[in-house]
């Protein structure tokens, strides 16, 4: 039996209005335009910051010439620290000769009297300097290491150019499918809204690149905290990464299962290692077998790191000296001989020791020691 006419009409699905679909469209466009127009904002200001580097690079050569000055202030002082302790020295000897006659000769007493109060004074007014001093030596090794720092961020940049270029790439490369989706008319909301998730995780690597670079430009604090020698180690490979890729050196990485806990300063630890990675980078730069393996051992209180290249090594007598500021044996005008140097003083005001070892044509090992924190050490820190 036929069903009724007004019965049949009932029972056919509701159609969207045209109008109410078309303004639901234009809501999803415009908000996605506006977050275009926010990842737009976020990558001029990517580019800004961008010129702020290359700006911040010709700083860095007029700094460089402050360097070379507050060093020349430094063996200034260092001189005259030296005379003003061979000035105490005569003084103490000065003092005990008065002493020694003082008992022969009662008549000189007074004389002696005065002579010693004379020499007391000097004595005070040469232990103030010399403390005044030892202060200035210690204010300008600090300004030492944070030009030091400086001039190892003006050879990152261009390594942190390429690492930000990839994000940036995919950004563009995931807001552009979102863009093609919705010109199309795709009706599956998911796959857009997984190429803007895709986006923005790309945004967060680059905002990531840029926070570990400003992190390590800043001047290191006094303090000491317990810290992780393999978070140390793998920050330092971020930064150093794209350099050493460009110039096709391989890094193998071995510190076991272990992880060492040593107290001291992040910021001034991963100083110490891009400095060693870069020597390591300079080495081989003419080699024919390019490649650098980190390795570790751990014992009872210490921790050993081993940085091995396959570089040409290090000439036969020199192993101490490289340790020595301004001593380079690099060509001149491609490094300063301060890296080593202030690797050196880092290591040694952690409590550790580095030295290396080497063979002509068999690359060099650099053996950096640093004390392990121990359990009371690590219980009088703030957790």
């Amino acid at each position: 039996m036929a069903m009724p006419e007004s019965v049949t009409e009932e029972r056919q699905p509701a159609v969207p209005e045209p109008g109410a679909a078309a303004s639901e469209l234009r809501a999803q466009v415009e908000t996605l335009e506006r977050r275009l127009r926010q990842r737009d904002d976020q990558r001029r200001a990517m580019l800004h910051i961008m010129g702020d580097l290359n700006e911040f690079n010709k700083r860095l050569a007029n700094q460089r010439k402050a360097m070379l000055h507050i060093l020349a202030d430094y063996e200034q002082d260092r001189r005259r620290l030296a005379r003003q302790t061979e000035r105490l020295d005569n003084s103490r000897r000065a003092l005990l000769h008065i002493l020694q006659d003082s008992h022969k000769d009662k008549l000189h007493l007074e004389d002696s009297r005065k002579a010693m109060i004379h020499i007391m004074g000097d004595l005070r007014e040469t232990t103030a300097e010399m403390q005044r001093r030892e202060q200035e030596l210690r204010d300008k090794q600090e300004q030492l290491v944070q030009a030091g720092k400086l001039a190892t961020l003006r050879e990152l940049t261009t390594g942190v150019a390429h690492e930000l270029n990839n994000p940036l790439n995919n950004t563009g490369l995931f807001v552009g499918n979102a863009i093609d989706l919705i010109e199309l008319g795709a009706t599956d909301k998911g796959q857009i809204v997984r190429e803007l998730h895709h986006a923005m995780q790309q945004v967060g690597k680059a905002t990531e690149i840029i926070s570990h670079l400003r992190t390590f430009g800043r001047a290191a604090p006094v303090s000491r905290e317990p810290i992780s020698l393999r978070q140390v180690i793998e920050r330092a490979l971020s930064l150093m990464r794209e350099q050493l890729r460009l110039r096709e050196i391989e890094v193998a990485v071995d510190l076991g299962q272990e992880e060492p806990v040593v107290v001291g300063n992040p910021i001034q630890l991963e100083q110490v290692f891009i400095n060693l990675l870069t020597n390591a980078r300079d080495a081989l730069a003419d080699s024919p077998r390019k490649a650098i393996r980190i390795s570790d051992s751990v014992g009872a209180e210490g921790v050993e790191v081993a940085l091995a290249d396959t570089g040409p090594g290090i000439p036969p007598g020199l192993e101490q000296r490289i340790f020595d500021p301004f001593f380079t044996t690099k060509e001149v005008g491609k490094g300063t001989g301060l890296g080593l140097s202030i690797t050196y003083g880092i290591v040694k005001e952690h409590g550790g020791t580095i030295s290396v070892t080497s063979r002509p044509g068999e690359g060099a090992t650099f053996l950096l020691r640093l004390p392990l924190v121990s359990a009371e050490t690590q219980e009088s820190f703030p957790q």
